[in-house]
């Protein structure tokens, strides 16, 4: 296994597309595990899995990526010690230093589990359907709970033990129509938009989270009206809700809608849904900093310990296990977007980096 090199499988894998199918990237995942004598396997949901386990009893850690990535596909380019192109820094660069880590560590006690899902970028319905996040878990030694998880995401070597949650969902006022000629007759639900927007600029204010600092509600797209010689009788806006510890979805549903019904007239109604969705929203999490995951991978790594800056499927891990977000590349960088953008990129050494600290952080757990 010595002889695995992660920069040469990032190039391969950025030459890989994964935005419209990952059938192509998990084949070459599962090809280089079996090729360095490591079984892989895919469940039912698209996940793969390969674990590394001790003779003796010890921690189950987990190292956790995706190997989707978000259109349009960015192709490959080398620039000296950059490597350039989508999924560089999210999320194969993480990839390749997890993947590294797991081939150049045999634990003497407990194991590691490589779990790395197909659409972290849109519903996460492999995350969600993991055994060992599931209240049904234990069930056998593969499904035994996790004592420590990192998830590899774009952090510049930084550790990051929290992060903020993103709910979406769905403000409606109600109102009842009325020919435009004679407003008065009608209840026109557009105007109930002003102290209802004006509203959302109040909801928890005050709210303020140590490490994540506030949360953010934003309205994101707005629709009414279906005549235009006519009094609307419903009108709708998106919210987009970035959160923090504690709160939940429904607990911040309720919350919100409760709210802004305060804040309007009898004459409309307000109703706040969340979006559907297969699987659970991603909320915030908050790992202490002085979790052994979080010490141990801050000492291998020289990195800050620190929040992350977008929601992942850390949060569903979260929820079982000390969690982290690790790896090499940066959301943004001085000129703008990376992960997502038009430039995305790795560089080579930050790659080396994040392997050589992963590969010590399971030496010092699980030797």
């Amino acid at each position: 296994m010595v002889d695995f090199d992660p920069v040469s499988f990032l190039e391969t894998a950025v030459q890989t597309p994964s935005h419209e199918s990952v059938d192509e990237m998990r084949t070459l995942l599962v090809e280089t595990l079996e090729s360095e004598g490591v079984e892989a396997t895919v469940d039912d949901a698209g996940n793969v899995l390969a674990e590394r386990i001790g003779d003796e009893d010890g921690p189950h850690i987990v190292l956790n990526t995706h190997i989707d990535t978000v259109p349009p596909h960015v192709p490959f380019a080398r620039d000296g010690g950059r490597i350039r192109g989508r999924g560089s820094c999210d999320a194969k660069g993480p990839l390749a230093a997890l993947l590294d880590a797991l081939l150049a560590v045999e634990p003497n006690r407990g194991r590691v589990t490589l779990a790395v899902t197909p659409d972290e970028e849109t519903d996460s319905t492999g995350a969600a359907a993991l055994d060992f996040l599931s209240s049904n878990g234990g069930r056998g030694e593969s499904e035994m709970p996790p004592d420590g998880v990192i998830v590899g995401e774009p952090t510049g070597l930084d550790v990051c033990n929290a992060a903020r949650g993103r709910f979406q969902g769905t403000v409606t006022i109600r109102g009842e129509n009325a020919h435009a000629a004679h407003p008065e007759a009608g209840v026109n639900a557009i105007r109930g938009l002003s102290p209802v927007l004006t509203a959302l600029s109040t909801f928890d204010s005050d709210r303020e989270h140590p490490e994540l600092g506030a949360p953010t509600l934003t309205p994101t797209t707005v629709s009414g009206g279906t005549a235009t010689n006519q009094i609307p009788a419903n009108c709708s806006f998106v919210i987009d809700r970035r959160s923090v510890p504690p709160e939940g979805a429904e607990e911040f549903r309720r919350s919100l809608e409760s709210h802004l019904r305060d804040a309007v007239s009898g004459s409309v109604e307000v109703d706040v849904s969340l979006a559907e969705r297969e699987t659970p929203f991603l909320e915030a999490f908050d790992t202490p900093a002085d979790s052994t995951v979080v010490r141990t991978l801050r000492d291998a790594s020289g990195g800050d310990v620190r929040p992350f800056g977008a929601a992942t499927e850390a949060s569903y891990f979260a929820a079982v296990a000390p969690t982290v977000v690790f790896g090499p590349g940066v959301l943004s960088d001085d000129n703008g977007a990376v992960a997502h953008g038009p430039r995305e990129y790795v560089d080579v050494d930050e790659v080396r980096a994040a392997a050589d600290a992963v590969e010590r952080t399971l030496r010092t757990l699980v030797r």
